[in-house]
């Protein structure tokens, strides 16, 4: 009878942890708790943690808000090269905004999608959300959604222009990694930076790991990676902001293991190959793509190489990165038409 008895609470414990690690796809954004009060306050609930990247991947000038929640009592795993290890049940919740007026961000401003990335027993998932325009809930959407904005830009220019959210298939798209889905941002290197929290500024690795949040950091953080800042010069110098940028905006899909693995063009900061870094070397497919450019690169002719000409497209068949973009990033054209112009390849 004690035997049987054991079993039972062994049985009704397995059960009560595969409960709080399962994640179940709610209709709206709000079910989940992620957030305390008005929604659209973003107000993270106990147990969901802010985050930033060094460099983040641009996306027609939207703010973004990160989050991650990890089940109660389950960690990360560090990682000094790839995505972290997530244990089942976590979800990365990225939010993508316009403040009305991005030279007063007090003014307000206006929510246009929340992405969810869901590690669930068979790997990860997307699950994409439609923020309505009342700003009071955000709806599950597989389907690509096409929108306008409008904001005044920090030069005091009234922007309105298009803006497609990209659906559910679109999403793994982008996250594929050796032929499974990954999360992009939270690597050591976009991580490893300080965050101001409540309790104070704080690395942010550091912070995960005194929280109980990431195993297996590094003791020295001299030890651990760190991306520069793609717009701040006291980062790092133009080769290493422009490589920043180029990580994360290129290499997602241009990797040894990304989806533009069969291309020859990898543009991870770590690859060291100048040839395939692009430097001289000719596409493998060339046609409207290559706007009659010979070479992917050409060191001191920023406007003989493909790659930028490709980054000032508008053309939806030429543009790239393919999806999330529809506006040029003018400063991202600027940073890289000078990297390649003054850098000594």
């Amino acid at each position: 009878m004690r035997i049987w008895l054991v079993g039972i609470v062994v049985v009704v414990l397995v059960l009560s942890f595969r409960t709080e690690d399962t994640v179940t796809r709610k209709d709206k954004l709000s079910e989940y708790g992620f957030f305390t009060g008005a929604l659209a306050n973003l107000e993270p609930a106990d147990g969901v943690l802010p985050y930033t990247l060094n460099t983040p991947l641009f996306s027609n000038y939207a703010e973004k808000l990160r989050f991650v929640h990890l089940p109660k009592g389950s960690k990360a795993i560090y990682n000094d090269s790839a995505a972290f290890d997530f244990p089942i049940g976590t979800v990365l919740i990225k939010n993508f905004y316009y403040p009305f007026d991005f030279r007063k961000p007090e003014k307000g401003r206006k929510i246009i999608e929340t992405r969810l990335l869901v590690q669930l027993e068979n790997g990860w998932d997307a699950w994409p959300y439609r923020w309505n325009d009342e700003q009071t809930e955000a709806y599950y959407d597989p389907a690509a959604e096409a929108t306008t904005v409008e904001y005044i830009d920090r030069a005091g220019k009234k922007i309105s222009a298009p803006y497609v959210i990209p659906n559910k298939n679109q999403c793994k798209g982008c996250h594929i990694r050796s032929q499974k889905m990954m999360p992009i941002g939270t690597t050591a290197r976009q991580l490893n930076s300080d965050f101001k929290y409540i309790s104070g500024k704080e690395n942010q690795l550091v912070y995960w790991q005194k929280h109980d949040l990431l195993e297996q950091l590094p003791q020295e953080t001299s030890a651990i990676p760190k991306l520069a800042i793609w717009d701040d010069p006291s980062t790092g110098d133009l080769n290493q902001r422009a490589r920043a940028y180029l990580d994360a905006n290129c290499a997602h899909c241009h990797s040894r293991s990304g989806p533009a693995n069969t291309s020859g063009l990898f543009l991870d900061v770590d690859e060291k190959d100048n040839g395939h870094l692009g430097i001289n070397k000719a596409p493998i497919a060339a046609g409207r793509g290559a706007g009659d450019l010979k070479f992917d690169i050409v060191p001191g002719d920023p406007h003989k190489s493909i790659l930028l000409f490709r980054m000032k497209a508008s053309d939806p068949a030429i543009a790239m990165p393919e999806i999330g973009r529809e506006q040029v990033h003018k400063e991202g054209v600027a940073l890289i038409e000078e990297w390649i112009r003054k850098h000594n390849f």
